[in-house]
């Protein structure tokens, strides 16, 4: 196990990434959605995923996956794995140079749709490229904000679920945030935001990362079946936006080439803005550059 690798997990291990509620608030319960899921997603499907049962009503090429698909193929799978790793999921960059993908989550939410305008503005000023994981919620407390990072070229938009659940076809929960119980709540989950992404974007979003960014395998097949990639992470670089801004500087400092950092840009009280503005001289200075996650993952 790699240094990075085990500041990561003793991270985790304090409940880090239950931030996106606030700092200083437990994670949200039981917050209401603007509109309604989606009857079916954006993009067709005609395999199935290993592992799973094969269905009679199993989608042909010709029409989109809709959430009675994802019953019929995965309702009644059993989950074998719980957090972090799961098949397909995506920790890192898919190269040994120093290229490092900086991602921030939105999650929306009370206490958790602030907008970290001078982390943001630090980016723009470097143009430092950037992966947004936002959430529906944030997206309807932040309106303009939303429409004015999403017609920016220098970062992209990715889907951060429809009310910040952990991924789970059985109801398990994350630092205290009950997660899914069932494939058509983690349907829900995916295609609420996709639905509306898409509406915004005018395309889908190609990548999905949970609340909590916990899932079971079952969970992530579905993300894969809904025509997305489920990104998680290899750097923990704002603890859930709970780091100071010296830890932030310290921890991401110290990415290797290939990292996926996550941090968080709904928290201007926090220290990621101050952490993030420090790390980056220092990485650029080492050789370091960085990347949109649709750049490095094809």
């Amino acid at each position: 196990m790699t240094p990075s690798r085990r500041a990561v997990l003793a991270a985790i291990a304090g409940g880090a990434l239950a931030g996106c509620a606030g700092p200083q608030s437990t994670a949200n319960r039981s917050d209401s959605v603007t509109g309604s899921p989606s009857t079916s997603a954006t993009i067709a499907t005609g395999t199935s995923t290993p592992g799973s049962s094969p269905s009679a009503t199993a989608p042909s090429a010709s029409r989109a996956v809709t959430r009675a698909d994802i019953v019929a193929r995965y309702g009644h799978a059993v989950p074998h794995t719980w957090g972090f790793d799961a098949p397909a999921v995506v920790h890192a960059l898919p190269t040994a140079r120093r290229v490092i993908a900086l991602t921030f989550d939105a999650c929306g939410g009370p206490g958790g749709s602030g907008y970290d305008r001078a982390l943001i503005d630090f980016l723009r000023r470097r143009e430092i490229p950037a992966t947004l994981f936002i959430n529906s919620r944030w997206i309807d407390a932040n309106p303009a904000i939303f429409r004015r990072l999403a017609a920016e070229p220098l970062f992209e938009i990715a889907n951060h679920g429809t009310r910040h659940r952990p991924l789970s076809v059985t109801g398990r929960s994350a630092y205290g945030i009950p997660g899914t119980r069932s494939a058509a709540e983690v349907y829900d989950e995916i295609s609420g935001n996709r639905t509306k992404l898409t509406r915004l974007l005018g395309t889908p979003p190609r990548f999905f990362r949970s609340g909590t960014a916990y899932c079971d395998d079952v969970a992530a097949r579905i993300v894969t079946a809904l025509g997305e990639r489920f990104v998680s992470f290899s750097v923990n670089g704002d603890g859930g936006a709970t780091f100071t801004p010296e830890q932030v500087r310290t921890t991401v400092a110290a990415a290797p080439g290939g990292s996926i950092v996550i941090c968080h840009m709904n928290h201007p009280r926090g220290g990621t803005a101050r952490g993030i503005t420090a790390a980056v001289p220092q990485l650029l200075a080492t050789g370091h550059s960085f990347t949109r996650l649709s750049d490095a993952l094809h």
